[in-house]
């Protein structure tokens, strides 16, 4: 049976002092890697990052800047709520490292051996394909690629003129047409019926290398006494997740595909197979990405508080099994895969047409993955509004004001920023207005009304959203004020009476975009 072990002694003297804990290797291409690091992905969310995969393997590429209050504690309120860090700098007693087993897969792979690269490199060389594509085909053939149609395979007039995967060539068995069980039917196959081979094949030869990136992740870093000595159980924890549960679908996944190969050389279950493990990347692959964004937090905290973090980690690093690949490449790999087997599958299905083969449930494996990849993007969301809210929660005084619990389920901030809250007073002939900023909280159900002292917000006003919330148009010209101005009412506030108040935004974009996003439903 696989298995990582954890000595638990590595642990024992520390527990008491820490409440609350619930130049041989292989060289890889380094300017190839540099080449991509100014492709940063600064989308919105998760989906945007997941069709921006096929242009970037940056660590931070996901758009992660996130809060981590509920795993570290807040040092600094400085930063504004839509950009807080929660940090924690934790120093570990030394303990004499001890030796530690290394994980053993249960399924011995045909495949993984010094002849089958790493994910990385089969990631990178696929990526390089891509952009390759797009420079000959045009931007928009890249961005279709992102989504829908996965690794092209030249058309080929004969058997032999098929390419291997993109990531695998030169390599033993790189194709399935090279196995030596399908030499002997290739001249009873057309040229497309191959293609649909090297396609399904594809996936299990880039599994195999996933596979071997996954077991050097583990038995490197994971098992990695050095590193158990210098960090809390906690931050153990956040910085490999469930990476040894993901590592053992895959192997599971790998052995299933690899006996269907060895059970019909001409394969066409592979929609079958996905399927079966359906459940079983769902419970591996959701609670992996969405705690990535802890790991990005925890390598960057670590890096700048621990001075002890980052000898040790450039130490593993040069182990000749990492092949000069970082922590940050493994750490990863995960994402990389459940988003690149779409496009794989997508691939397979695209060969598959005009094929007399039958690939059985294809379609529905395509959907299950694409579900599997919305589920971690709305968890992800939900992470990330989450966190938010408790930094938030730190930062909120409502002094006068009746408090509200500002963390409820299903709340997530809208829009926030700074507006002039203009005040008209004088006479009927002259008329003064003073100005004095007030900062927006608007949420999906709540609009907060603050005033900034230092780095926390004393609230002023609240009412609920939509409900109690208006925007209106005002004359202007007649009152004397900036045609950036406009009139919130909330109908209750938090004393249930009703109020109004004249805004004023800084340009009168920001006023459309304000007025619009306060007359929302």
């Amino acid at each position: 049976m696989a298995h990582v072990m954890e000595d638990e002694r590595i642990w024992d003297d520390r527990d008491a002092d820490r409440p609350g804990l619930d130049e041989n290797s292989p060289e890889t291409n380094v300017e190839d890697r540099e080449e991509f690091e100014g492709l940063y992905c600064t989308s919105e969310g998760f989906s945007e990052a997941l069709r921006s995969v096929a242009s970037s393997q940056l660590w931070n590429f996901i758009g992660f800047s996130l809060p981590i209050s509920s795993l570290f504690s807040l040092e600094s309120s400085s930063l504004k709520s839509s950009d807080m860090h929660c940090v924690e700098r934790a120093d570990a007693t030394e303990v004499s490292p001890q030796p530690e087993e290394t994980y053993v897969a249960q399924f011995e792979s045909e495949y993984i051996s010094s002849s089958v690269p790493l994910y990385q490199e089969y990631w990178m060389n696929s990526l390089k394909k891509d952009l390759h594509r797009a420079q000959h085909n045009g931007l928009s053939e890249l961005v279709t690629s992102m989504r829908l149609p996965g690794l092209k395979t030249p058309p080929a007039l004969s058997p032999t003129a098929v390419l291997s995967p993109p990531g695998l060539q030169t390599k033993p068995y790189a194709l399935w047409q090279e196995l030596p069980q399908v030499k002997s039917l290739l001249n009873s196959l057309s040229a497309h019926e191959i293609q649909l081979q090297e396609a399904i094949f594809e996936l299990i030869v880039s599994e195999a290398s996933y596979q071997k990136s996954l077991i050097v992740a583990l038995n490197v870093f994971q098992c990695s006494a050095e590193l158990k000595q210098i960090l809390s159980r906690v931050q153990h924890h956040v910085l490999f997740s469930n990476l040894k549960d993901v590592c053992r679908i895959s192997e599971r996944f790998l052995q299933d595909m690899e006996s269907h190969l060895g059970q019909h050389v001409v394969m066409s279950q592979v929609g079958d197979i996905v399927l079966n493990h359906q459940q079983g990347f769902q419970k591996v692959y959701v609670p992996y990405i969405t705690n990535m964004m802890y790991q990005e937090a925890l390598v960057t905290q670590l890096l700048q508080g621990n001075k002890k973090f980052a000898p040790i980690l450039k130490k593993l690093e040069k182990d000749p099994q990492c092949q000069r690949q970082t922590l940050k490449s493994f750490l990863i790999l995960p994402f990389q895969r459940i988003t690149r087997m779409t496009l794989l599958l997508e691939n397979i299905l695209k060969r598959s047409k005009g094929v007399c083969s039958n690939v059985h449930n294809l379609t529905e494996a395509i959907e299950v993955v694409r579900k599997i990849v919305e589920e971690c993007d709305r968890s992800v969301q939900q992470m990330k509004r989450t966190e938010l809210l408790v930094c938030l929660d730190k930062l909120v005084d409502f002094g006068n004001v009746k408090s509200i619990p500002l963390i409820t389920r299903g709340r997530h901030l809208i829009q926030e920023g700074t507006l002039k809250h203009l005040i008209v007073g004088g006479s009927h002939k002259v008329s003064i207005v003073s100005r004095k900023d007030m900062y927006i909280h608007l949420f999906n159900d709540l609009l907060l009304l603050s005033v900034k002292s230092g780095h926390r917000f004393v609230v002023q006003d609240h009412a609920l959203f939509p409900d109690n919330v208006r925007v209106e148009e005002i004359k202007t010209t007649i009152l004397g004020l900036a045609p950036e101005s406009f009139l919130l009412r909330l109908t209750k506030n938090h004393s249930r009476s009703p109020t109004a108040l004249i805004l004023a935004a800084h340009t009168r974009l920001e006023k459309e975009t304000w007025m619009k996003v306060f007359s929302s439903k």
